[in-house]
């Protein structure tokens, strides 16, 4: 299928259910009784119009898998956001249901619970309808264009250093690059004997955490005939250490990065983190095998995060996969509504956010990177109980893209690529790569 046809597409996973590792709820002195919760939408989709009622079934059952009694406790929430007081129901033969409903576009969260045991379920009110919660910066093109040409001042010096291949066929570098302030560092894939301007290139990038760059990310370069695969760490550090060389820097120096520069969006840390990604690009398209065309930024999480950036800030990008997109909607609060991950706006104990740091946060926000994309395509993953990066943040940055997309929702789902998902978002990358040639 064309990239074309992908803003025609809206995968939905058809899981309903929720199931959480049993937990042990109670005990007697003679047998562990453990209560397994599951907790069902009645539409398998789970998607409702604004105002319309969404049933959930809840099934509680023992260790022995036969129906449990018992109280279960119910919260629905905005997606996370403004708890509703609690209902307690009765479970009958193990099973109960209760409604609810939004009155505006965004996700109804079912929080199910007895004993120790909690069960997640999540339904989206016209999804499609979510905006971003605040407008672009008026200067949000000048701040970035500055940002770039000062990038441009630093010569792109790359240092290659051969390390074994998991990949036949392929060559492989630890590379490091020159960038403002850290460099790029990552592992570089590079089919032998690839002729000049013959292959394609795929940037993959780090959800969050200290971790080195992936090896393992170079059998891409033998993928579809041929790729030039880079995978970066997302913190410019070295790779191939010892784990307790990435502990160290979790627990020192890049303990809480998330929030370091948080109310200037000059310090914030994630500017730099940004511009190594164009630099990582600059690096793959001056390799002598590069197609002169294709570019794709693949990544989940924070790595779709760096994704939604990617494709906002460098035109160079043809295409990107970005699974369960953190960086969504940092201004949610304004609107009152819930923003994902990394949090970078501190709220009072009243819930009102800090406007130095709501401000600073418009410069590095996926709903506005989003808005600047001109590739060719993207695909996006969501989870529909994701508490980490919350379907309602994503939507909003989905929602504002204006190329050709498509999203693939995993119902049952929270943080995390299910195998669908990464099946979803590999063969979109595949047919770019096709498509491109």
């Amino acid at each position: 299928m064309s990239v074309k046809h992908l803003s025609k597409l809206f995968v939905i996973i058809a899981l309903t259910a929720v199931q959480f590792t049993p937990l042990r709820a109670q005990e007697t002195a003679t047998q562990p009784k453990v209560i397994t919760l599951k907790v069902t939408a009645d539409r398998a989709d789970a998607l409702y119009g604004v105002g319309e009622l969404a049933t959930f079934s809840i099934e509680a059952l023992d260790d022995e898998k036969k129906p449990a009694d018992g109280k279960v406790i119910c919260v629905f929430s905005k997606d996370g956001w403004q708890s509703q007081p609690s209902q307690t129901l009765v479970l009958k033969e193990g099973k109960t249901t209760i409604t609810g409903k939004l009155d505006e576009p965004g996700f109804l969260l079912l929080r199910a619970t007895i004993g120790k045991t909690v069960a997640l379920a999540g339904a989206g009110y016209d999804p499609l309808q979510l905006k971003p919660s605040l407008p672009v910066p008026d200067d949000f093109d000048q701040f970035w264009a500055a940002q770039k040409e000062a990038l441009a001042k630093v010569p792109v010096k790359s240092l290659l250093t051969s390390v074994e291949s998991p990949a036949k066929g392929v060559d492989a570098f630890d590379v490091q690059v020159s960038c403002l302030g850290k460099p790029v560092s990552g592992y570089f894939g590079r089919p032998q004997n690839a002729k000049p301007k013959s292959l394609p290139a795929i940037l993959f990038v780090h959800g969050a955490g200290v971790r080195s760059a992936n090896l393992g990310s170079t059998h891409w370069a033998d993928k579809e005939g041929g790729m030039l695969s880079l995978d970066i760490n997302a913190h410019g550090i070295p790779n191939g250490k010892p784990d307790e060389f990435y502990t160290a820097l979790a627990q020192g120096e890049l303990k809480d990065y998330r929030n370091e520069g948080r109310q200037d969006r000059d310090q914030c840390y994630f500017k730099g983190m940004f511009l190594r990604l164009i630099r990582a690009i600059d690096f793959l398209t001056e390799q002598p095998e590069w197609d002169g065309k294709t570019v794709i930024v693949y990544g989940s999480s924070q790595g779709g995060f760096q994704a939604f950036a990617a494709a906002g800030l460098d035109p160079r990008v043809t295409f990107f996969c970005a699974g369960v997109p953190a960086g969504c909607d940092h201004t949610g609060v304004a609107v009152n509504r819930i923003n994902g991950w990394p949090k970078i706006v501190p709220l009072d104990p009243q819930g009102k956010a800090d406007p130095v740091a709501l401000e600073a946060a418009r410069y590095v926000d996926c709903v506005n990177f989003a808005s600047r994309a001109k590739c060719k395509g993207a695909v996006v993953t969501v989870g529909f109980i994701d508490t980490t990066c919350p379907p309602t943040s994503v939507y909003a940055a989905y929602n504002a893209l204006t190329i050709p997309k498509a999203m693939h929702a995993d119902v049952a789902s929270g943080h995390t690529s299910t195998p669908a998902a990464s099946k979803f978002m590999q063969e979109a990358a595949y047919r770019h790569v096709r498509e491109m040639k």
